[in-house]
């Protein structure tokens, strides 16, 4: 089946957020020790045009920090599961719950704990820097790196394979 055919059925982008939102690196602010995240404004505005095509955007991620809350608030995720160490659990829990079958879902992931999604997943991606054998669990790798707008790149390619972005362009276009 080719990436047209697989990106029609997706009704669901899941996202992992190290790695994948951000680049990976967490730094710690010495204030109450809350972790400092950046995120590309380009990767939040590319979920906005992917929930306005109809698709459910969310997270599922092994740690669980106040930033991530805080950027799933802001760009309104349909849902934000982190502090998931079993992931593949908790993709079973984020389907059941969200009404989804995994070939429903697109997946990002970066990291050898993503791969029992990246398998089940409707479309997997894995991000430019992960490491080269994730590419054997995935239909394609981003060309730009995790936190420098992957998730953009993702988003786009989803929206232009399922025929809907011109229309989303229009807004801006007019």
């Amino acid at each position: 089946m080719n990436l047209k055919e697989k990106a029609s059925r997706i009704k669901a982008v899941v996202l992992d957020i190290d790695g994948v939102l951000t680049n990976g690196q967490i730094g710690y602010s010495g204030f109450a020790e809350q972790e400092i995240k950046f995120f590309h404004v380009r990767d939040g505005h590319g979920i906005k045009l992917a929930k306005r095509a109809g698709l459910k955007v969310g997270v599922l991620s092994g740690r669980t920090a106040e930033a991530n809350r805080k950027r799933a608030a802001e760009l309104e995720f349909d849902f934000l599961y982190q502090g998931k160490k079993d992931k593949k659990a908790a993709f079973e829990i984020l389907m059941k719950e969200q009404k989804l079958k995994a070939v429903e879902c697109l997946y990002v992931g970066d990291d050898v704990v993503d791969i029992p999604i990246l398998i089940q997943a409707g479309v997997a991606v894995t991000v430019a820097d992960a490491p080269e054998y994730m590419d054997a669990y995935c239909d394609f790798r981003t060309k730009l790196k995790g936190g420098e707008g992957a998730v953009r790149e993702v988003i786009e390619i989803l929206l232009k394979e399922k025929g809907q972005w011109d229309s989303l362009m229009e807004k801006y276009l007019s």
